[in-house]
């Protein structure tokens, strides 16, 4: 038999915490389902990288995020702070329960259904994301051993050649701190240059520099057509090319996994592939059912969607249930934690 519930939320990253406060404040029961751990996607990023947003505008229900230097927030911090926002308003949150499933039934409700039980639900919000998995290059040898989609740090590519695939945020980054760390790096990008606005401002005249001066390789205008366990094979504007390589970085961008919306029956829309909603209340096409976060955004070509512009997801969603009023959930959150230091404090009876 199902269970019966209010409210569920999919997804456990930032947005998704900080719709679990509101509610939380509000006095709304709800259940909150994650697949992985709680800011799962965040686990993915390298390790020591660092936010391109101000800790303020990433920081979450009132609670300031403090980072070691003042400075962006690091994974680590991050992940840290996110840790600290469920324990501070005591959250509850069934991790590593993947969502497979979401169904309309026919008096207004929902059956989701996940690996572990199946639960029926008046409203759904979906708050999973907007990278759920690697975009391939499709190309013979993608899946060799020394080849990944993922970066986690320097240090395993010390003394090897390395090719880097893209020319966004991640490879740029990703080939400046292997340099660093002593590998031979390589960039294969599909354009003649790097766009300046896909690329953290700390890091553009360095990697120019770098290019520049010989300490890394570019190879503009191309494209990976091979790889083997030796080398890398290139089409660019002059031709064929074969490019030594022990390991290959593919950092090609990531897409969002559609499923959820498409089985629920929500109509995606353009090349992103984006949920259809209303931007007044975030709710999709299927009534009951929202969206907040970067999953409002499908999968972004040109980021729009970031974390620190989807706190207004909230707002529009908690409107849309007529609760408290959420302008006011910096004020609650800080309230909220006051009495329960109070509370601590007081002597036992």
């Amino acid at each position: 038999m199902s269970k019966q519930i209010t409210t569920i939320v999919i997804g456990a990253g930032p947005i998704g915490l900080e719709l679990a406060v509101a509610l939380k404040l509000a006095d709304t029961k709800y259940l909150h389902l994650e697949a992985g751990q709680i800011g799962q996607t965040i686990t993915w990023y390298p390790k020591q990288a660092q936010f391109f947003s101000s800790p303020d505008r990433i920081a979450l229900c009132g609670v300031p995020l403090q980072t070691v230097n003042q400075s962006k927030a690091t994974r680590e911090e991050y992940l840290a702070y996110l840790r600290s926002i469920v324990q501070q308003f005591k959250l509850s949150i069934n991790t590593y329960e993947t969502v497979t499933c979401i169904e309309p039934l026919k008096d207004h409700k929902f059956q989701v259904t996940t690996s572990k039980s199946t639960y029926e639900a008046q409203n759904v919000i979906v708050t999973i994301g907007d990278m759920h998995r690697a975009r391939k290059i499709n190309v013979p040898g993608e899946d060799l051993p020394h080849v990944s989609h993922y970066f986690d740090e320097p240090h395993k590519f010390f003394n090897q050649k390395l090719l880097i695939v893209g020319g966004k945020n991640s490879a740029v980054e990703a080939a400046i701190r292997c340099h660093r760390a002593g590998a031979k790096v390589s960039i294969s990008y599909r354009r003649d240059q790097f766009n300046e606005r896909s690329i953290k401002y700390w890091l553009l005249p360095e990697i120019k520099w770098l290019i520049e001066n010989k300490k890394i390789d570019f190879h503009p205008e191309s494209i990976v057509t091979r790889i083997t366990p030796t080398h890398v094979q290139l089409d660019s504007m002059t031709g064929p090319q074969k490019i030594e390589a022990d390991f290959a970085l593919l950092l090609t961008g990531y897409e969002m996994d559609p499923s959820l919306f498409q089985h629920a029956g929500v109509k995606l829309q353009g090349k992103n592939r984006s949920p259809q909603f209303d931007n007044q209340t975030m709710e999709t096409n299927i009534p009951g059912l929202y969206v907040a976060g970067t999953a409002a955004g499908g999968t972004q070509q040109s980021y729009k969607l970031f974390i620190e512009n989807c706190h207004s997801h909230i707002v529009k969603i908690m409107r849309s249930f007529k609760l408290k009023d959420p302008t006011q959930i910096n004020e609650l959150a800080y309230t909220h934690l006051q009495k329960e230091k109070t509370l601590k404090q007081l002597p036992e009876s």
